[in-house]
């Protein structure tokens, strides 16, 4: 499930609008087939459709919750001179 949800977050051209967590509690391997095809080019909906899909065929459903998040603040930058 951990492998799944990584998906989610590092998939190309879906996007959910925020991070995919487990907190299934299985652990593991699991082996299914998911029946999906994505519209051509951008489409807001692709994550809902997915969502969809994945619930319907696979019986998992993803709830939105609120935790933390990791993140990096750059408060400073400077150009550094490069010498000859």
């Amino acid at each position: 499930m951990a492998q799944l949800a990584s998906w989610f977050n590092h998939a190309h051209g879906l996007s959910l609008g925020r991070p995919v967590i487990d907190k299934t509690g299985l652990t593991g391997f699991y082996t299914f087939t998911l029946y999906w095809v994505p519209d051509e080019g951008p489409n807001p909906d692709q994550g809902a459709a997915i969502l969809a899909t994945l619930q319907d065929q696979a019986g998992l459903k993803l709830e939105s919750r609120r935790g933390p998040v990791d993140y990096i603040v750059v408060d400073h930058a400077e150009k550094v001179p490069v010498g000859n």
